[in-house]
Parts: C-alpha cells; structure tokens; sequence
C-alpha cells in the first residue's frame, strides 16, 4: 500500500528560507509534507498520486498579510483569484472585521468596503458576539484558502464609542481592553488600524498604545495603515515607532508608500525611521504591493471630521456644511492626508453602482467633473450622494523606482491590500484593483524574471515563511517535514499578471498546481472546488 497521497518530483524546490533552490523531490501525507528528499530518493510506487514539475519551481503557499476578502469569502468561498496566484492563507481584517457584535457596535455590515448583497449575512452576523464566531461561519460554509485575522481596530472602536470623535471615556477604554482581550484568546492575531479612515482617525496615539498593551501580553502584532502616507509620511512613521516603544508590541506597518510625487523623496526618510528603530531594538517591519497606485474608497478625499457620526451623506445635502467641507478640501488643515486635493488628475473612480453613473468607470475625477459641468470637488460631492457608498477608487499617486527599492528591503513583505474575486460574478460589480489577481504573479514575472530586481529566492521568502514567522505560524511557509501541506507549483517562465487598471477582472497566469492542508485546489490551472481550508490563529488563543 503506497506510503503517501502525492509525491511531487524533478521541480526546483525554493523551501521559502531565501536559501538557494535546489532538485528534490516532495512528498505529502494527509495535511503534513510528509518528506523532502534528493531527487529519486522515494520509489514511485510509493504514492498514490505523482505530479512531475519539471521544468517548473515548488514552493510554500504564499500567504497574504493583508487580504480583504471577508465579504467575498462570503459571496464564494473558492478565493479563484488569490489561488491563481498562489496564495493559500489570507489574513484579514484592517480596519474592520464583522465580529465581534459588542457595545454600540450593532451592524455588522456597517463600513464594509464593498458593494456586495450580503443581506442574508447581516442578519446572521448580528449573532458573531465574539471575534472566532464570523471566522468559524466561514469554515463552516467552506474555504479554500486558509484565513486568520487581526481585530479591526474601527470595529473595536466601534464598540467602544460608535462613530463619536474625541477621547475614549475609562468606561468605554476599558470595554475595548475587554474586547481586545477576548479577540486575542479568540485566535486574533492582534489589532489593525487604517488611521486615515473614520472612526480609525479619531483614535489618538494614547489610546492605541493602551489598546496595544493588551495585544502585547498576548503576544500579538499591532499592524497599522499609518496616519499618513503623504506629506506627514515621517511623522506617521515616528507615531507607530512611538507606539511600539510604549507598549512594547510588535509593529507591522500595512502598504508602504510615499504617495504624491512632491512626497516620493519622503521614501527615503521613512525608510530610515524603520531601520533606526530596529537598530534600537523595536520589531518593526512592513509589507507592500507592487503597484504605483492604490485603491481605496472616494470617500478618502473627505476630512475625517466630515464623516463623524455617520453624518457625511447629511452634510453633503446641507449647503452650510457641504461649503464648510469643500473649504477644508480646498485647503486642507494639515492635520489629516487629503486624498486627492493636491492633484484630482489621479483620482479615478471605479466602483460606480448605479446605472446613470457607470458612464464615469475608469474616467479620471477631473474628466468626470468636466463631463458634468462641475468642479472636481462638486462632482464629487454629487457622486457620493448618488451612490450613496464610498465608491472605490484607484489612486494614481506613487512611484515606481520606490516601489522597486522596496521590494529589496530585507524587512519587507508582500501583501494584495485586496479581496479573493472571480470575474464570472465580480465583474458584475465593476473593476477592482488589478492587485486582487495579480500580486504575487507580477512580483514573480515582472520584478524577479523580467527586470531582476530581486532574486527569486527572496521574493517567496518575502511571500511565505517571512510572513509566517510574523504572524506566529510556526508551521507554515516552509516546504519542511512535518510543515501543514501548503504547496504550490508554477512556471517560472510563463508566470505573470493579466489584470491592469483598465481590464482587471483577468485572472493571472503560470500558477499550475496548489495545495491546502494536503487538498489539491489547483489541478493544471483549474480550480477543484474543494475548500479545505482552516483557521489559523494568534499566539493567544485558548481553546
């Protein structure tokens, strides 16, 4: 009776170590690499199923520090886009997360950043009273890929005070420690804040650190989208240096970017925030994707003051305040990253639900306005009370020699800032960032074959067992006995991205065969349907 399930042979194994690739042969048993061996060393008749690779490199799943693919996952649970590329876990949970359902956090779908039907959902998730309840629903309905999570720091802000700005009251500061603590027991992998987005914004620095003092007893990691990635750049970076320092916590820093071309030579001074920091002896590194532009929602031009309450779409409709804000657009105060005021030409709005407004998709905010007969700010405006949803937006607004230079730092990781899609039903909803498909094949394609910005070894270690050692994964992201069977096959030759910002519902290239947990959920480029996926926690969780 043969000995193993799969045995993969005459691949070039890159073990996710960054040590050199060398030919071996690999074989799995159940949810566990059973071995890896020299070449020959396992009698082909030792396995129930061989999958040569020659000519092709193996690898760990990649794993995604920074995925948005709650709300998909929950639309269709095979992730088809971050499979094709390779990934096999995904953690979630910037900003916000569905759960836990606590204090004056009563909707669940509340914030939510995309524009899917999940009426169904909603109703269910008012029950998710604890952080684990929304991860174990996900399992329950069935996942490829493998899914953790941080805390959303607005969803426990949430919790505590709603969308109110000013500081957290000692009742409501010590209900979040409260949450903040189960989460963390819950399997959390600590908390993430997006600092530029309400009710993020309205957390000062005293209260993140206190929030981060919990998550440090349990080990976690504070992960922050930092106060501002523009002109404040350094001065956001010394901010979650501060935080680490103050309450001892590992500090992972979400996306690094310099975004607006006056802000690119700030790169180099945000860089050196870091490094000195670690020279000190504070964990902080960073993560990124590799794209000049971003995509967030269009709401990100508005003054977090704008957006208190849940007020803004109210505001907007009043003539006193919609003035008040367009001056504050006008000349921004400084203390908040005015997304898009110093050049409305980069600023190309996406997500356009309703069918009078689809004429604008992938039209820049300035050629809108002029289609309109506005400003760039009153079109704004106008769409938004339209839509009546943030409206997803690709930002145009940062540099590719930085992009490059980041990909070499040896502290740095790759992440999609993006959700699982499958253009048969995404497409329906309007294009996405191309990084949704395209992330991990265009690192592989066009950074490491094409322009050998950095080797190849490097760049899965910047994917795999870099971002498990992290995150606390001990048993991930390394093709190594006894390691969980998260194994994926791809051409080196042909692997590349097919998304870009003008067609990007096009799912990538080059990635063959993928493994999860020992369950094959990529044969030849095809998706099997199965969901073998399982959560994966935190150093706190106690079961």
């Amino acid at each position: 009776m043969p000995t193993y399930d799969t045995l993969i042979i005459n691949g070039k194994l890159v073990d996710g170590s960054g040590n050199p690739w060398s030919y071996g042969d690999l074989a799995i048993r159940g949810d566990r690499i059973a071995t890896v061996t020299t070449p020959g060393a396992i009698a082909r008749t030792d396995a129930v199923q061989i999958i040569d690779a020659a000519g092709m490199v193996v690898c760990p799943g990649f794993i995604d520090i920074q995925s948005h693919s709650i709300l998909p996952l929950m639309m269709d649970g095979r992730s088809l886009s971050k499979i094709t590329q390779g990934v096999t876990t995904e953690i979630m949970g910037e900003g916000w997360t569905p759960a836990p359902m606590r204090g004056r956090n009563t909707n669940p779908m509340d914030h939510a950043i995309f524009p899917y039907p999940l009426e169904v959902w909603g109703e269910r998730a008012k029950s998710w009273t604890r952080f684990r309840h929304w991860l174990e629903a996900m399992i329950e309905q069935g996942v490829s890929t493998n899914i953790g999570s941080f805390l959303g720091g607005g969803t426990l802000r949430m919790v505590g005070k709603g969308m109110a700005m000013g500081k957290a009251t000692a009742e409501e500061l010590d209900l979040m420690r409260t949450v903040m603590a189960e989460a963390m027991e819950d399997g959390a992998l600590g908390v993430a804040y997006a600092l530029i987005y309400p009710p993020d914004a309205y957390v000062d620095t005293d209260e993140l650190v206190e929030i981060c003092k919990v998550v440090a007893a349990y080990r976690g990691i504070y992960i922050t989208h930092i106060r501002s990635e523009a002109e404040l750049l350094v001065e956001a970076m010394q901010e979650a240096v501060e935080i680490g320092r103050r309450a001892n916590v590992a500090v992972e820093v979400y996306h690094l970017k310099a975004a607006g071309k006056p802000n690119w030579p700030l790169m180099t001074s945000a860089i050196a925030v870091i490094e000195a920091a670690r020279a000190e002896g504070i964990d902080i590194t960073a993560d990124m994707y590799p794209y000049a532009a971003s995509g967030t929602g269009l709401t990100a031009v508005i003054p977090p003051w704008a957006q208190a309450d849940d007020k803004l779409f109210e505001y907007l409709r009043d003539p006193a305040m919609r003035t008040k804000i367009k001056q504050e657009m006008l000349q921004p105060s400084g203390d908040w990253e005015a997304m898009g005021s110093r050049d409305p030409a980069s600023v190309m709005p996406i997500g356009f639900q309703k069918p009078e407004n689809k004429q604008y998709v992938g039209k820049r905010i300035t050629e809108i306005a002029a289609m309109r007969g506005q400003d760039w700010i009153d079109a704004t405006f106008d769409l938004l009370l339209s839509e009546e949803d943030r409206i997803s937006t690709i930002y145009f607004s940062m540099s590719e020699e930085n992009v490059r230079r980041q990909l070499t730092l040896p502290w740095i990781k790759i992440s999609t800032d993006a959700g699982g899609h499958d253009p048969a039903w995404s497409a329906a909803y309007g294009p996405v960032h191309p990084r949704g498909y395209g992330t991990y094949p265009r690192v592989l394609g066009k950074y490491v074959r094409d322009e050998k910005v950095l080797p190849l070894e490097d760049a899965i270690r910047k994917m795999t067992w870099s971002v498990a050692a992290r995150l606390g994964l001990r048993e991930r992201g390394l093709l190594q006995t006894g390691h969980f069977a998260d194994v994926v096959i791809f051409d080196p030759v042909t692997i590349r991205d097919c998304a870009t910002f003008e067609d990007s519902h096009q799912l990538s290239i080059g990635v063959r065969d993928v493994w999860v947990n020992g369950v094959q959920v990529l044969a030849d480029g095809a998706h099997t349907n199965a969901k073998p996926g399982r959560i994966v926690d935190g150093p706190g969780r106690k079961t």
